[in-house]
């Protein structure tokens, strides 16, 4: 009854209202009022639901999106809710996608580095996903070659890390036999790894973001994170984008790339080690000129740098791919030979560790430049190799920027870095600060390594 006299006395108050203002004014209804609060009241809490994950990714490339992957594949009662954060609008736009695409059997790396174990246990685990989602791949191997007797004991260095590091099958053979694996490779020795492979890596990681979709989780495209913020009425965190989305979670790995430390840093984290963005270009061999290629030709690399060397790398599509260079890149993402952008290159050129590692290796960053600009000259190099080819037999092709962490010293930091902040907030974020090559052959591997590292954190994991 007093409902039915407290609706009367408002639809009066309404006409009342009505009869006294211009015609063209509106006028709301209490309850009309009420209801339409109520709907955006309950739209919001439909959209902040949406929104609601308990572990988001933020990083759309293969190392990313195989710790994604292995996180939608636990088991329990209740599956985790993911999300991967991706700002472009495909994954796998960057390293991922512009790389060699080789399948590394870890013969470079220090034994008991985590680069070492990660690499070694990764390539199987590629292998087999490769296998289990049909993926195509190809075995075609690897031969590493002393070209002259100077090279021998680097090549020697190499033989005993793959040994330690337990690379199956390693084979160190006579100049003579260079040639029953390569017809037209010249050397006095060389190492031969069966088990290296090719891939297309950008094609793994799309993959593996099917299969996180297939098993609940989700991927948002165009998402460029912006912001680490703690929700002040739970705790819980939340990830802005540049466009003003929010998603909130209970836990966050970061798998930045290029992007890695400027992420690092909005958690908390301490700005070093810095990447530093190198572009290596390729050239590529004339189709009537692949038939002097079969496999994976490396040369014995220079131990004072990361970098392997120009090499000939079979591609899944049949082109032979040469190179690539290593050239100081003015653009984390841009891979033209003249790319630039302002923020990069202030904060490169501003950078101390850079400024100390230029003074150390000036002869090396002028060379890589030349090699870069005079196409001759890094057919020169490739000569030692395969005497056969000739400038005009290549053109040039694609190029990627590989982000090289480098710390305070001026030292490019070798290993695979697990980075978290120790305040409130950052304690609930765990960024992937450096993971050059071999990560994509790594990628398995390291998001088991991962996924161990944050159950150990995430109380919501154990």
């Amino acid at each position: 009854m007093a409902f039915s006299v407290q609706t009367t006395v408002q639809r009066a108050l309404l006409r009342t209202s009505r009869q006294l203002l211009p015609p063209s004014t509106t006028v709301t209804s209490p309850a009309s009022s009420s209801v339409a609060t109520y709907a955006t009241a309950a739209a919001k809490e439909a959209n902040r639901e949406q929104n609601d994950y308990d572990l988001a990714i933020v990083g759309g490339g293969i190392v990313g999106a195989a710790t994604a992957y292995k996180i939608s594949q636990m088991g329990g009662a209740k599956p985790l809710r993911i999300v991967i954060l991706e700002k472009e609008k495909e994954m796998a736009m960057h390293q991922t996608g512009r790389n060699s695409g080789v399948i590394h059997s870890g013969i470079y790396y220090r034994p008991g580095s985590l680069k070492a174990a990660l690499c070694v246990q990764g390539l199987d685990l590629m292998y087999e996903y490769c296998d289990k989602y049909s993926i195509p791949y190809k075995k075609v191997g690897k031969l590493i070659v002393a070209v002259d007797d100077g090279e021998v004991p680097g090549l020697m260095n190499l033989l005993k890390n793959g040994t330690a590091n337990k690379v199956r099958d390693l084979q160190l053979i006579e100049g003579s036999q260079i040639k029953e694996y390569e017809p037209y490779c010249r050397g006095v020795k060389a190492l031969l790894s069966p088990h290296t492979g090719i891939v297309d890596y950008g094609l793994v990681t799309r993959s593996m973001g099917d299969n996180v979709k297939a098993r609940g989780g989700e991927v948002k495209l165009n998402y460029e994170v912006s912001k680490f913020q703690s929700a002040p009425e739970d705790g819980r965190l939340l990830i802005f984008a540049k466009d003003g989305r929010s998603v909130s979670c209970k836990g966050a790995i970061v798998c930045g790339g290029l992007q890695s430390d400027r992420l690092a840093v909005l958690s908390n984290c301490k700005p070093t080690p810095k990447i530093v963005p190198f572009r290596g270009d390729y050239l590529r061999l004339k189709p009537e000129k692949r038939h002097l290629v079969r496999g994976n030709i490396y040369p014995v690399p220079d131990a004072r740098f990361p970098f392997l060397g120009v090499h000939f790398t079979p591609r899944m599509n049949g082109d032979l791919w040469l190179g690539p260079t290593a050239v100081l890149s003015f653009a984390r993402e841009g891979y033209g030979m003249f790319s630039f952008n302002l923020r990069d290159t202030w904060e490169e050129l501003t950078f101390p560790g850079l400024i100390k590692l230029g003074g150390r290796f000036l002869r090396f960053g002028l060379g890589e430049m030349w090699r870069n600009i005079y196409t001759p000259a890094q057919v020169k190099l490739l000569q030692r190799y395969i005497p056969e080819i000739s400038a005009k037999d290549v053109e040039r092709t694609h190029a990627g920027n590989r982000a090289q962490a480098i710390d305070s010293n001026g030292d490019m930091v070798d290993d695979f870095i697990i980075d978290t902040a120790q305040d409130e907030m950052g304690k609930k974020i765990v960024h992937v600060r450096n993971a050059p090559s071999p990560a994509a052959t790594s990628s398995l591997a390291i998001a088991n390594h991962i996924v161990n590292t944050v159950k150990e954190k995430f109380e919501f994991m154990k």
